[in-house]
Parts: structure tokens; sequence; C-alpha cells
């Protein structure tokens, strides 16, 4: 029996993970801080919020890194990275879901429509939160409130699941139990 009323989850870095040996190649292979530059909260909070398309973020960070053909064609393969479900996370997921709902909550761009498209997880979740979406990305409070509210849940009954430890403590402050994801252990031991 599930403890919660709702399980919310962070995507990127718990459902989804991304090939950083293949970013620090192309990092090293065209000499630029292409990881640094791209989450600059100055470059990536705009498209995050949904003021800039990932396209647009793109390009600024094109630009950042001088804005030459060499810089573009760095860019290009960054936002290519291959990326991947965690088939553990997701069927653990998808049995918790037969119980209480399922939210992703997650910062991200006006692609991540299409990226669960290409993932098959168009309809795995029982609402998206995205902050492209609402304009308030974590660890702003509003967004978990969103989350919640779509999920039918009080604060107090909802499991907050993510990578990032300030993300797990705004959910905290605001009553929710939290879950710093580090490995598949952290998110069974809280669901079992």
């Amino acid at each position: 029996m599930i403890p919660y009323d709702a399980v919310l989850t962070d995507f990127d870095g718990v459902l989804r993970h991304f090939d950083h040996a293949a970013q620090a190649e192309i990092e090293a292979r065209y000499g630029l801080p292409l990881t640094k530059t791209a989450f600059d909260p100055e470059l990536i909070m705009p498209a995050t919020l949904g003021e800039r398309t990932e396209a647009e973020w793109a390009e600024s960070i094109a630009v950042a890194l001088g804005g030459d053909e060499r810089a573009r064609r760095a860019v290009a393969e960054f936002v290519e990275i291959r990326f991947w479900v965690d088939e553990q996370v997701g069927e653990l997921l998808a049995r918790v879901q037969e119980h209480v709902p399922v939210v992703i909550v997650t910062n991200a761009m006006d692609t991540l429509e299409s990226h669960l498209d290409l993932l098959g997880l168009t309809y795995f979740a029982d609402a998206v939160v995205s902050s492209a979406r609402v304009g308030v990305a974590k660890p702003d409070r509003r967004i978990y409130e969103i989350a919640a509210e779509l999920a039918g849940a009080a604060p107090e009954r909802c499991l907050f699941v993510d990578d990032r430890p300030q993300n797990v403590e705004a959910a905290v402050a605001l009553g929710m139990t939290g879950v710093h994801y580090r490995t598949f252990a952290d998110l069974t031991a809280a669901l079992t």
C-alpha cells in the first residue's frame, strides 16, 4: 500500500537520462565550455520559463561561445545528445500509478512534449507540469502547488522525487514528503 495520495516526480535525472560522456567528448573535441554556457541561468531560464524556444536557447549558447560556425556545430551536436528512459524507474512508477496519480514536474523547454513522444511517454503520467508551459520553475512553490492540484492531492499527501536537493527542499517546505533521488534504491525505499 502506498502511503501517499500522489507521486510527483522530476523528469530529467530521475526518469530520463542524458549521455554525459558524449557531452564531455563534444566539449573536449571543440575545446568549448558547452555545459557551463548552456546552463548559465541567464541563457537557460528564459527557455525554462517558456519565454524562448529551445532553438533560441541553442542560438544564445552559440552566440555566447563566439557565434562562429565552429560554435554552432558544437552546440548543434550538444543539443542532440542521446537520451533514454530509466526502465526500472518507469516500471516502478507505472505500478505506483495503479494506486495513485503520478505527475511529472519538470523544468523543461518547449520541446518536452516531442521528447515525451520520442520516448513513448506521451500518455505515461496522469499529468505533466512543464515549467515552459506554466511559466514558473522549480524551486518556485507555485509549480509544486500546480502539480498537487492536478493530482487532486493535498501537498502534505504528496511524495516529491527530484535529483536536485534544492528542489526537494522546496517541496518539503510546502509540506510534501521529499526524496532526493540518486539511485533507484532511493525511490524504492520511499514507495515500498
